[in-house]
């Protein structure tokens, strides 16, 4: 509204006379250092902003249709794992994940890679009936994605009504893992291979996954992040394209998955940010800009084991900041999982949280609410430019593949780790119930009884790069 009386009362509020007032309390300070912050790539963030002129939404989720609220599969019993399936979608939940031992979001269990598995954890899941199924599969799960086709089949379900992400990452794997079974140009033969294989079978996709929790995970900041999507999926669509599929199909092939962690204002302009340089991508391979799927995981790496209730606070404004930021399908680690395998209590207000903020909250119901804010729009373009730049010279060592190789990706993601980990030890970024306010009475949380298997050691003629090794902030300190 523009005709409100109450403050046509008052003169209009002007920037100079802001800056007047914040002079009188500084009494002398800087302003640049007291009142502007910096994040982990250097870009700054002001205490005010005016509203952003000739912004629009960002094209994403269709406006008012809710995001997918997935749930993490990852029990190593099979038949366990299918009753937490049941349960979840009987109760909420609109998708599973299948997380595979090795994978990226295993974190020390996950789903045993034998041909058996799949059709063991989905019997009773009519996977026609509208339920999506994201594959996270690991080293020794290369399998997988064939397994659910051959059982689509069996059941008798037209693979084009199937909602399946299968989740294919041979990078990713690669850089979390520290070794790659075959060079990189026969690993994407065999890559775009297999996506053919998937298509002609009809399955509609997307069938690739840039995975940027790779980089969350490991302490990276979130322009690394971004351009470490940008630079995998560039190679992804490169590698399709070499295997004969058309450019304007393969884009639609590929998705994208990032962490949510609980900086609101970042992630959400991460989310933002990821669309506009999608879009560029396209725009500079002669394509039409289209919404392209993105998938949100809250942060593994503000995960903690002291005061673990603390973990639902951050989970619920990862997933609001993922939500209002238009991610496609959104799923919340339980708040125990930094201790063990999660119980059926901790998995419910998993789910709760993002049913809670669907359908009481009614986040979903606005589309990109963030657009026109001078904050968010100014954090989202500086994320861009930042991003773009890192993307280009990830492309200027020859892709993501090289960059990998070479150890540029893994040499800067460790600078900004050492910052993250220097910045909670000096108490700078603090963790409620673990660096401060800690709770020294806390009454152990329950987990289920099973402990983490070793993990299986690389083939020995495997290429080794240096690996990106999943860290927890809260870990030095536990």
């Amino acid at each position: 509204m523009t005709d409100l009386k109450l403050g046509a009362e008052f003169p209009p509020a002007r920037r100079e006379d802001w800056l007047k007032l914040v002079e009188q309390v500084l009494k002398g300070g800087s302003f640049e250092r007291k009142l502007v912050s910096q994040t982990y790539d250097g870009l700054a963030i002001e205490p005010l902003y005016a509203r952003a002129a000739g912004a629009r939404p960002i094209a994403g989720r269709t406006p008012g249709e809710p995001w997918r609220v997935m749930t993490r599969i990852d029990h190593p019993d099979p038949r366990a794992a299918n009753v937490q399936a049941l349960e979840d979608l009987q109760n909420g939940a609109s998708g599973l994940v299948l997380i595979f031992a090795g994978a990226i979001g295993a974190h020390g269990f996950g789903l045993p890679p034998a041909a058996e598995t799949m059709a063991r954890v989905l019997e009773g899941v009519h996977l026609d009936a509208g339920i999506s199924v994201e594959l996270d599969l690991g080293p020794h799960a290369k399998d997988a994605a064939v397994e659910i086709a051959t059982l689509v089949k069996r059941r008798g379900y037209a693979p084009a009504a199937v909602d399946v992400r299968f989740g294919l990452d041979p990078l990713g794997t690669i850089a979390v893992s520290g070794f790659a079974r075959l060079p990189w140009p026969e690993a994407a033969k065999a890559f775009a291979d297999n996506v053919a294989d998937l298509v002609t079978r009809g399955f509609r996709g997307p069938f690739a996954i840039a995975d940027g929790r790779v980089v969350h995970n490991a302490g990276g900041s979130e322009a690394q992040e971004l351009a470490f999507v940008l630079a995998v999926a560039v190679a992804y669509l490169r590698a399709l394209e070499a295997g004969g599929i058309a450019l304007d199909q393969a884009r639609d092939m590929v998705f994208f998955r990032l962490s949510a962690d609980a900086d609101q204002f970042l992630t959400m302009a991460k989310f933002r940010a990821l669309r506009k340089l999608v879009a560029r991508v396209e725009d500079a391979s002669g394509l039409q800009p289209t919404p392209t799927f993105i998938s949100a995981e809250t942060a593994w790496r503000m995960m903690t084991k002291r005061d673990p209730y603390v973990n639902m606070l951050r989970a619920t404004i990862a997933t609001f900041s993922a939500g209002l930021a238009g991610a496609d399908a959104v799923f919340v680690l339980p708040f125990t999982i930094a201790l063990g395998l999660p119980d059926g209590f901790a998995r419910r207000i998993a789910r709760n949280t993002q049913l809670i903020l669907q359908e009481e909250s009614n986040l979903a119901k606005v589309a990109d609410p963030a657009a026109g804010s001078g904050g968010l729009e100014d954090l989202t373009e500086k994320l861009c430019r930042a991003a773009w730049a890192l993307f280009q010279e990830i492309e200027a060592a020859g892709g993501a593949w090289s960059a990998l190789e070479q150890g540029l990706i893994q040499k800067k993601i460790a600078a900004v780790r050492v910052e993250r980990e220097r910045a909670i030890k000096s108490g700078a970024e603090p963790l409620t119930g673990t660096t401060i306010f800690q709770n020294f009475a806390e009454i152990p949380v329950a987990v289920l009884d099973m402990a983490r298997p070793a993990p299986s050691a690389p083939p020995a003629d495997a290429t080794r790069i240096e690996a990106l090794v999943p860290m927890r902030l809260g870990e030095p300190f536990e």
